[in-house]
């Protein structure tokens, strides 16, 4: 009835209509909703509480303002209309009821047949619930028709779509996890987890599991008798190979174990960067890159950090470059001689900081300094270092729309000053790739940051 009111007008209005279910009589109110002044945005069904006071007194936001409204006449278009909607209203009942019993299963593989296809999407019948599969969350090569029974991970439950409202998926990395747990006994029963799982799907697969009882050996469990587990699962996601590796704790451990087959030699861990250098031997090196780069690529989403592969002589060669840094800064920054500034990185001192900082019983024990040296190069790089940070502060003055960004520090502000980078604007049109030689920052956060310095053009 109030569908059938509102066409009666040429603007989009709310309208109540309250129904006497002894007498059958209604009557049928115009609204608008009292909200704030800068909430306004529609005045055909909303009022600021200054014209909500010509109606009734003392308004506030969230009330509402009735106009009784001449009831219509229904006639049989009216009749058709109103139940139309009753219809409408019956049917989107039925299928929330529907998926709701659906849902409540609490079932994270849905198996089901496909019904037809659309648009490349398969629609897949579960029970009496239809969902979709979308061309994109197939495995790739994957020729599905109507008729053919399928697995798939429950991905999303879209409630606003008009059509399907269960999303499923055959790619994501929670499917493989799904099917290994109806494999192996063994994590059902909580004695394995798989701690993390990365896929390209129908090529290659990684998982990570633990043995939360030490009588299990947990690959082994996973793999099955003559391979039986891992093959049910392969055949499921259509020949994709699998690699089951331990988890560790230790992250270092964690990514050795994620390269295998690979052997590592030996690994630097950048806890700033979170990334880790890896060196493995020349003959190994096209095995732990892996085809298309697919190995290192794999093991790098498996553990959550950036792998660089090199070989002992790119490692030699980078640790030289390195401590020909770290010798140039000591020269630079506190002015000394080419001998004294080897001394210190021999020792294992890598910035300004350690020099200054580190306790001074530990720099006594170096041999080639005297106290009086010590003591003087701590006040030096003490020097330098306060003086870096003026000039930090400095540049930070200068730029205030640049330090106001999230993800920018005053650090990263130098550098860009550097690049003669000063403002907002400039920041924002920078490449990602230009972002990352300028100022040394991950990708990932080189791409954060120009977004939001971008973010004011789209507003």
């Amino acid at each position: 009835m109030a569908s059938a009111t509102k066409k009666r007008f040429d603007e989009e209005v709310d309208v109540r209509v309250e129904i006497d279910r002894e007498s059958g009589d209604y009557e049928s109110f115009r609204r608008w909703e009292v909200v704030a002044d800068e909430d306004l945005y529609d005045p055909s069904y909303q009022m600021v509480p200054e014209q909500a006071a010509k109606f009734i007194d003392n308004p506030q936001v969230g009330d509402f303002i009735e106009e009784e409204l001449e009831p219509i006449e229904f006639g049989r278009i009216g009749a058709q209309a109103a139940k139309q909607v009753i219809l409408q209203r019956v049917r989107d009942a039925e299928r929330e009821q529907i998926l709701n019993d659906f849902l409540q299963r609490g079932e994270s593989i849905v198996i089901g047949q496909v019904k037809r296809m659309e648009r490349g999407d398969a629609i897949v019948e579960s029970g009496r619930v239809e969902a979709r599969l979308p061309r994109e969350q197939m495995i790739p090569r994957e020729n599905l028709r109507p008729g053919d029974r399928i697995r798939a991970f429950l991905w999303k439950v879209d409630r606003l779509a008009r059509g399907q409202q269960v999303i499923l998926s055959r790619t994501s990395p929670e499917f493989i996890k799904a099917l290994f747990a109806m494999e192996v006994p063994e994590i059902e029963q909580g004695y394995l987890e798989i701690k993390a799982a990365a896929r390209d799907p129908g090529m290659r697969a990684k998982i990570a599991v633990l043995a939360h009882d030490n009588r299990i050996d947990p690959i082994g469990t996973c793999v099955g008798v003559r391979g039986s587990r891992v093959q049910a699962v392969t055949q499921e996601l259509g020949g994709e190979r699998v690699d089951i590796v331990l988890w560790s704790e230790d992250p270092a451990q964690f990514v050795i174990g994620a390269l295998s087959p690979a052997t590592v030699q030996s690994i630097v861990v950048d806890e700033e960067e979170h990334a880790m250098q890896v060196v493995v031997a020349e003959d190994e090196l096209a095995l732990a890159i892996g085809r298309s780069g697919q190995n290192v690529r794999l093991a790098s989403d498996l553990t959550g950090w950036r792998i660089n592969i090199m070989t002992p002589e790119e490692s030699a060669k980078r640790s030289e470059e390195e401590a020909l840094g770290i010798v140039e800064l000591f020269m630079t920054k506190l002015g000394v001689e080419q001998e004294v500034a080897e001394v210190l990185a021999e020792e294992g001192f890598t910035g300004l900081e350690e020099v200054a900082y580190v306790p001074l019983e530990e720099m006594l024990e170096i041999e080639a300094f005297d106290a009086e040296t010590i003591e003087e190069l701590r006040n030096r790089a003490r020097n330098s270092l306060l003086t870096e940070a003026i000039v930090r502060e400095e540049l930070v003055e200068r730029a205030p729309d640049l330090m106001a960004l999230e993800g920018v520090d005053s650090e990263l502000v130098q550098k860009l000053s550097e690049n003669d980078i000063k403002n907002r604007d400039g920041l924002a049109e920078l490449a990602v790739d230009e972002l990352v030689e300028m100022t040394g920052i991950p990708e990932e956060r080189a791409r954060d940051v120009i977004m939001k310095a971008r973010a004011h053009w789209f507003e």
